[in-house]
């Protein structure tokens, strides 16, 4: 039964989003707008097939922290899941990745009509710089950007090294960073296709305010607080 509900989460996902990607096209010739709202739809009709196939929801502290104005989403990254998430939780985004996610047919297709922050990790000073120019042009152009500084997935109560982009977007740029903290790999593990049902829960902190801040200062500030609202959460699931 569980490998038959991944394989039905599966293909909804693959359906969806060649179905998804084509509306997308369409709607790109009417309005920018309206191409991210058709978009939109992809992640919430995956969150919903989660809650209705494996029974996963999510309970959302500290909504009230979230700023009124573009700011810069900083996350720690345990799951595929928080990708789809934060689309419904905060305002139209962009999303920092790896370049070579372009290329997967309709999905990465998909991706690149976000206008993302993509980046080739193998060429560190030049990625970090790309970072830096394409996340505030970014957020001129009045998206908010998610920014995960563990880089890659890590395991629930595992939490990797912070890189330094996001808070370096933030130091230059002045923009609030909203630091946010889950446990989704708890029921959603990284590179498995078997979920777990439950309850993920999900804390926003209270804006972090960048401006005249020092880059590692503020990256340090933005940790503490993840990891400081991460140990709250249980990762051995409800």
């Amino acid at each position: 039964m569980q490998y038959l509900r991944a394989l039905a989460y599966l293909s909804g996902q693959v359906v969806s989003a060649v179905i998804i990607f084509l509306l997308a096209v369409i709607a790109t010739c009417i309005s920018s707008d309206l191409k991210d709202r058709v978009i939109l739809q992809w992640a919430r009709f995956n969150i919903w097939t989660l809650s209705v196939i494996y029974g996963i929801t999510v309970n959302i502290q500290g909504r009230e922290n979230i700023p009124s104005e573009p700011s810069i989403i900083i996350s720690n990254h345990q799951s595929a899941w928080e990708t789809l998430a934060f689309q419904l939780i905060f305002p139209t985004q962009s999303y920092l990745l790896k370049k070579s996610l372009l290329k997967i047919p309709f999905l990465g297709w998909g991706l690149a009509m976000t206008h993302p922050v993509a980046i080739d990790r193998e060429q560190k000073v030049r990625a970090l710089d790309n970072l830096v120019k394409q996340g505030t042009r970014r957020l001129k152009d009045g998206r908010w950007l998610v920014i995960f500084p563990e880089g890659a997935r890590q395991p629930p109560g595992r939490p990797g090294k912070f890189q330094i982009g996001g808070a370096m977007i933030a130091a230059r740029t002045g923009v609030t960073v909203v630091p946010v903290a889950h446990n989704a790999g708890v029921f959603w593990p990284k590179n498995s296709l078997l979920k777990r049902p439950g309850t993920i829960d999900l804390v926003i902190g209270q804006p972090i305010y960048a401006d005249g801040r020092k880059t590692r200062e503020l990256n340090a500030e933005i940790e503490s607080a993840i990891l400081a609202n991460l140990s709250q959460l249980s990762v051995a699931g409800n």
